[in-house]
């Protein structure tokens, strides 16, 4: 099996920066794409950013391009999202997935292994 750890949450103002991070332990090579998600109240999960753990291709949702960056050291298992000018929408829990399959990277489907998340709360 694979664990996924995420931190790196907590509250902001907008305008401001956080760096999640996710780390990685069990089956690693279980994975081929790690994605970024967030949940926010009443609403679906969206995928946000999503990297190929052995390549450097890249996915970033709309809503975030040219804000967050995701990046990864492969040899520490570990991943992250730097987001920076959050804005109040930006709030929500997120998460870091897994999955095997070779779907596009802005498929946001076969994601077998999750973490348990961590919450971003950017107020206004």
């Amino acid at each position: 099996q694979v664990q996924l750890a995420e931190s790196g949450g907590g509250l902001v103002q907008a305008g401001g920066s956080l760096n999640l991070s996710c780390v990685i332990s069990g089956r690693v090579y279980f994975t081929t794409v790690i994605g970024w998600f967030r949940q926010a109240p009443g609403k679906e999960r969206e995928l946000v950013a999503a990297i190929k753990y052995t390549s450097d291709d890249i996915y970033y949702a709309d809503s975030v391009k040219g804000r967050f960056a995701i990046s990864k050291e492969f040899f520490k298992s570990t991943l992250w999202l730097q987001m920076n000018a959050l804005r109040p929408e930006d709030t929500g829990i997120y998460f870091c997935a897994g999955r095997q399959s070779e779907l596009p990277l802005a498929a946001p489907r076969d994601y077998a292994y999750w973490g348990q998340g961590t919450q971003v709360t950017v107020s206004s």
